[in-house]
């Protein structure tokens, strides 16, 4: 039986070739990168999220705000200028999953730590008109009205762990303390405001 027949006409032929060629294709492209030092080693200057801002990016995460912000800088001129340092694989280490990638309704957010205030960013959350009048960005006014669950920030916490976030016991023990009456308004802007600073300032 010759395959080009084989492969055309029968569909579960078809589907069995099409696994072999995407998984040669992961072997050969992604699994070297998991014994590359420079993506597998934290950038200078680059630490785990605290307490605070692992709640920030669940709710991130939770309202679909990847769906509109990338976290990557390409290196590319265009794009250095507007936001800074191109992104590097040592910056995401932490991040699980990371929020690389090219869909960009609104701005890139791997650079806006430390860009705005924190009273500016708790405005734009709640309605983004107030400080930018052109914006199409939803309002998130519930985020002041929820509290953080901190026992369910320490579950994740201790997940993280288990993929190579370097937590330990003490970092959950204090975890309560820092959520303490924290709202997810607090908790976004506090993962906003620590987005892209180790490489904030080098071009």
């Amino acid at each position: 039986m010759k395959l080009q027949p084989l492969v055309e006409e029968k569909v579960g032929f078809l589907i069995v070739f099409t696994l072999i060629v995407i998984s040669f294709g992961l072997l050969v492209q992604i699994v070297p990168l998991f014994a590359s030092k420079e993506v597998i080693t934290p950038t200078e200057g680059v630490k785990p999220y605290n307490a605070l801002q692992v709640a920030g990016r669940d709710i991130y995460v939770r309202e679909g705000c990847y769906n509109c912000h990338s976290q990557q800088v390409r290196p590319f001129r265009a794009e250095t200028e507007r936001y800074g340092h191109y992104s590097v694989a040592g910056e995401s280490v932490y991040d699980h999953p990371f929020q690389w990638g090219s869909k960009r309704t609104g701005p890139d957010l791997a650079r806006v730590g430390g860009r705005y205030s924190d009273e500016w960013h708790r405005i734009h959350l709640l309605n983004p008109r107030d400080v930018v009048p052109e914006s199409n960005m939803p309002a998130f006014p519930w985020l002041a009205r929820n509290k953080v669950d901190a026992d369910e920030v320490v579950r994740h916490m201790k997940a993280l762990n288990k993929v190579g976030v370097p937590y330990t016991e003490e970092d959950y023990a204090k975890a309560a303390d820092e959520l303490k009456n924290k709202s997810e308004l607090d908790a976004v802007v506090a993962y906003l405001q620590g987005l892209g600073l180790a490489l904030k300032n080098k071009r």
